[in-house]
């Protein structure tokens, strides 16, 4: 039987819904598209990239240093690889205005992501965008997803764990957090993304106030996956960790190699040239 083919507006409702299953959405997310057909061998329901790990594996930094033509042609890539739903990490949209952040958002749908993360850094003064620029931005995102005939799904990070400096206290800046989640999801996000949060109570408060779902990233102090299911948390990502596991396995080897040990390891390994051949002829 011929795989059923979904087109970008199936998908992004399927993405969609995923976040309201009541079942922790995880999303080990991934840069190339040998891993996305490997998620999607393992029946990953959906697909997702972390900006962190498209850079560095591309040799360059975070923080929109890679080229946006050069992003373009990954998340098109792995786009165009799998049959599942695939969300791509934009970092703030690479745009210096808001002409060229439509024109950007336009491009980046038309590769055929069906979600993005979205965040309210200023890349060049390093510090938190107001609130209004932030609301003005994701409205801008859905009016060119609207055009496109495309629900696109709107996972809007903010930084203000990131620039804790900025806040006086730990309350001023939770404060701060959910005012902006409120207001992202008045302005039409789908979901809420304060990256590096990771105390239980402040989840929970967050989850509660904002009333939509909630994105956690695996960082340490977080509670552990089953608890985080149980207090409300719709999805889980790992941004750079899981490029960081591979590394971890591949410079273990190559340090054993170096004293003469390993073999075992590349013979045992049970991933095969015909594994992989099986992921990508998928």
């Amino acid at each position: 039987m011929t795989e059923k083919v979904f087109t970008k507006i199936e998908k992004a409702r399927q993405f969609s819904n995923l976040h309201y299953t009541g079942k922790l959405l995880i999303l080990p997310n991934i840069w190339d598209v040998l891993g996305a057909n490997l998620l999607q061998d393992l029946n990953y329901p959906a697909i997702a990239t972390a900006s962190a790990s498209v850079a560095y594996s591309n040799g360059y930094n975070d923080g929109e240093n890679i080229s946006f033509a050069d992003m373009l042609i990954t998340i098109r890539k792995i786009a165009a690889s799998v049959n599942v739903p695939v969300t791509a990490d934009i970092e703030s949209g690479y745009a210096e205005n808001a002409i060229e952040f439509k024109e950007n958002i336009r491009a980046i749908i038309e590769t055929g992501i069906v979600g993005i993360n979205i965040e309210d850094t200023n890349k060049q003064t390093q510090t938190l965008l107001s609130i209004k620029e932030q609301c003005d931005k994701i409205n801008l995102i859905k009016e060119v997803a609207a055009d496109m005939n495309v629900p696109l799904f709107i996972n809007a990070r903010t930084d203000c764990f990131v620039h804790s400096k900025l806040f006086n206290s730990p309350q001023s800046r939770l404060k701060e957090t959910i005012e902006r989640g409120k207001a992202y999801k008045a302005a039409g996000a789908d979901c809420f993304y304060p990256i590096l949060f990771s105390d239980e109570a402040e989840i929970k408060t967050i989850i509660q106030e904002v009333e939509m779902p909630v994105n956690v990233i695996t960082i340490p102090g977080i509670p552990p996956l089953n608890v985080l299911q149980q207090i409300g948390v719709a999805r889980v990502s790992l941004g750079p960790s899981f490029l960081k596991y591979a590394i971890k396995a591949m410079k273990d080897l190559a340090i054993k190699l170096q004293n003469n040990d390993g073999l075992t390891d590349i013979i045992s390994n049970d991933i095969s040239s015909d594994y992989l051949k099986h992921l990508i002829s998928k």
